[in-house]
C-alpha cells in the first residue's frame, strides 16, 4: 500500500481516514478538494489535472477522494489500493450534516478560503443535499471502477461499516 484512494460518498469520512493512514503508513496526504478549490466564489483549479498526474506519478501518495472527472482515471491508474468506505445514508447523512451546520454556523474557511452559506443549503450541489441524492449512484460507480480491468491488479478494501474501519486501522497501529 503505497498509493492510496480512500472512496466513499461525502460525509463518510474519506478525509479523517486518509490523514490518519498517512500518519500511520507515512505517506503524503492530499485533500482533494483544497487542490481542486483554490479561490473565492469556488474558483476551481485549472491546473487540477497536471498537479493530479505530476502527484500520482510520485511512488506514495493518499488521496481522500474518488476522484473529480477530469482526474479520475489518472488516479485510478496509479493507485495500487482503494481504501472504501462503502457507508449507509444512515451513517453519512447525520456526519454530512453535523459537518455543514458546524461549517455554516461557525462561519469555517474551508478550501480556497470559501464557507458554507445559509443559502447554499437550498442548492442542489450543496453537501447534504449531493450526498442524499448521489448516494447510490455513486457506490455504483466505485463498484464499477473496482471490478474494472484497466485498474487491475488493484487491491480493494471495502468497509461497510466505521467500526470496521477503525477495527482495520487499529491493526496498521499494532502491524507498524
Amino acid at each position: 500500500m503505497k498509493r492510496i484512494l480512500v472512496a466513499g460518498i461525502s460525509g463518510a469520512g474519506k478525509t479523517t481516514m486518509a490523514r490518519a493512514l498517512a500518519g500511520r503508513l507515512r505517506l503524503p496526504f492530499h485533500e482533494m478538494d483544497a487542490l481542486n478549490f483554490v479561490g473565492p466564489d469556488w474558483a476551481t483549479n485549472p491546473d487540477l489535472r497536471e498537479q493530479v498526474a505530476a502527484i500520482a506519478a510520485t511512488p506514495g501518495w493518499i488521496f481522500d477522494s474518488f476522484g473529480y472527472p477530469e482526474v479520475r482515471d489518472v488516479m485510478w491508474q496509479h493507485a495500487d489500493t482503494v481504501v472504501w468506505l462503502d457507508y449507509s445514508k444512515a451513517v453519512v447523512m447525520p456526519r454530512i450534516l453535523r459537518r455543514s451546520l458546524r461549517r455554516t454556523v461557525l462561519r469555517e474557511r474551508i478550501f480556497g478560503g470559501n464557507v458554507e452559506t445559509l443559502s447554499g443549503w437550498f442548492r442542489s450541489d450543496h453537501p447534504a443535499w449531493w450526498a442524499w441524492s448521489q448516494h447510490a449512484g455513486r457506490r455504483a460507480e466505485i463498484e464499477l471502477r473496482t471490478q474494472d480491468p484497466r485498474f487491475a491488479p488493484l487491491h480493494v478494501i471495502r468497509f461497510r461499516s466505521p467500526q470496521r474501519a477503525h477495527e482495520w486501522l487499529r491493526t496498521l497501529d499494532e502491524a507498524g
